[in-house]
């Protein structure tokens, strides 16, 4: 075939011979050339500045948004009273809600094209095991579990469980153990009144082995949400039950800080003024989803497993690290993020002072007219600021250090925050240390402990999981995953694969408290 005239349609006849790339990943693809040659919806020239400059970024969610970032459908209700649209009676069995859940997740959309939510699987299923053995119950979640992997192939698509000990919850953290697949990811809520500590060791152990689940302090996140109806979607998202979010905009601290000419300046000021034309953008976005894509008038709302009431924008930032060092500078002093106490507490100022604008500035479409904090995971092309608040790769220090250093600013990012601490793999001899590192952390004042474990082939990237054998094999072959190729431009732009692996014992952890066990 010749070469085109346009841009657009070179980047079209691209995609269509690209052999790397299957039928679906194809259409993926064009479909996010289509979208991205619509116009950009009105925003003022202020807006647009600090977009050119890099202070802020739409994520790359679409010129003209016509689906939600994230969907978070009440599946429960779904499985209790079927659906007209999709011509399903109600659930009556577990082979039933599993064949029922197999059928929705093909039509809840979010970013990806694929559902980054498919429910509190303990809560959902329990109704419908009857008089299942165990074993019965493991073979057919397996299967679901594979099932789930090969049809959605997207490291994005999150599940959740616990902080009950039921049979479901355990059963589906040993599967994940032995499968060890990229998706879905996994989310175990945690919660000290109610979890037994065999269950948290149980998730702790999965770890070790495939550096899986994700474990919340629920107390944490459900105080969050007045009813309690939230879940924990994507990387690492905690967002409404029945709403989700319809759009994400982040900030980059380190740019933002270059505009300050000093830590009290970006504070009192630069801070201030960056937000507002972040909620500006945010209001842009939110209400063309809202008032004219049309998308709250389909099936998911009518039959109450949505409400638009229920969805709010992520106010995201990253670069926390970067940001601090540089503002430091301006005054003449060297810090190190994650090793000097003045750096913790410039960190600690910022976080506080982005929830009190996020709680002080109302948004068109909200929780409550207001967006949700959150400390994003980066993208793969970032290549000046750290994801979050985390520490930079490769210089992180001991884990109990890490913890101590970020703990205090979770409390903040109600939508989400995670720190990934890369374990050496001596922790597989001694599971018991990360169980400990765990219930330290989460005594600390984490929202949510992720760890990694050096010799895994199974690690995360920004919260999401990929295969280190995938990405090395993946200029070569592809991949069927459709979220390999961002963890391959990850790992060459971002130096995730940089990252230190510490090791971690229970006698030099101060934060771990044993009367908390």
């Amino acid at each position: 075939m010749s070469e085109c005239n346009s841009p657009f349609l070179n980047r079209v006849q691209e995609i269509i011979t690209d052999a790397n790339l299957s039928p679906r990943q194809k259409n993926l693809f064009l479909a996010l050339t289509a979208e991205a040659e619509l116009p950009y919806m009105p925003v003022s020239e202020a807006v647009k500045t600090v977009m050119e400059e890099g202070v802020l970024c739409d994520m790359f969610e679409g010129h003209a948004p016509f689906k939600p970032r994230y969907v978070l459908p009440d599946y429960a209700r779904f499985l209790s009273q079927g659906s007209k649209h999709l011509e399903l009676e109600p659930a009556k069995d577990f082979d039933d809600a599993l064949n029922m859940l197999t059928i929705i997740y093909h039509h809840v959309p979010s970013v990806t094209n694929i559902p980054v939510y498919i429910g509190q699987l303990d809560d959902v299923l329990m109704p419908y095991i009857g008089d299942l053995s165990e074993d019965e119950i493991h073979q057919k979640l397996k299967h679901f579990w594979i099932m789930l992997d090969r049809t959605l192939p997207d490291a994005f698509m999150h599940a959740n469980i616990g902080p009950e000990d039921n049979i479901i919850c355990r059963t589906i953290l040993r599967v994940d153990a032995e499968l060890k697949q990229i998706a879905p990811n996994l989310t175990f809520m945690y919660d000290p009144a109610i979890t037994p500590d065999d269950l948290l060791r149980q998730a702790a152990s999965n770890i070790c082995e495939c550096s899986k689940p994700h474990i919340a302090n629920y107390p944490m996140h459900a105080g969050s949400y007045g009813d309690r109806r939230f879940g924990i979607v994507s990387c690492y998202n905690s967002l409404p039950l029945a709403g989700g979010s319809n759009t994400l905009v982040r900030m980059n601290l380190r740019r933002a800080a270059a505009k300050a000419k000093d830590a009290k300046d970006f504070l009192d000021n630069v801070l201030p003024a960056c937000s507002a034309l972040m909620v500006e953008l945010i209001d842009a976005r939110s209400s063309y989803l809202h008032e004219q894509s049309n998308f709250f008038k389909g099936f998911l709302t009518t039959e109450g497993l949505i409400e638009e009431s229920r969805f709010a924008p992520m106010f995201g930032i990253y670069g926390m690290a970067e940001a601090v060092t540089d503002l430091f500078e301006k005054q003449g002093t060297t810090v190190r993020y994650g090793y000097d106490e003045q750096a913790r507490q410039l960190a600690h100022d910022i976080s506080a002072k982005l929830a009190e604008i996020v709680d002080n500035s109302p948004v068109k479409y909200g929780l409550n007219g207001r967006a949700v904090l959150h400390a994003q995971g980066g993208i793969s092309l970032d290549t000046d600021a750290t994801p979050g608040v985390r520490i930079p790769y490769g210089t992180e220090p001991d884990p109990i250090s890490y913890v101590q250093t970020t703990a205090s600013q979770h409390q903040y990012y109600t939508s989400g925050i995670s720190d990934i601490l890369t374990i050496d793999e001596t922790v597989k001899a001694n599971p018991e240390a990360m169980y400990n590192l765990c219930k330290g952390a989460l005594n600390a004042g984490y929202r949510e402990f992720t760890a990694n474990v050096a010799s895994n082939d199974l690690v995360r990237v920004t919260g999401y999981m990929v295969k280190l054998s995938s990405i090395a094999k993946f200029a070569a072959e592809g991949s069927r995953t459709n979220t390999t190729w961002l963890g391959a431009e990850a790992s060459k732009n971002t130096g995730i694969l940089d990252r230190a692996p510490r090791v971690v014992s229970f006698e030099s952890n101060p934060v771990y408290n044993p009367t908390y066990s």
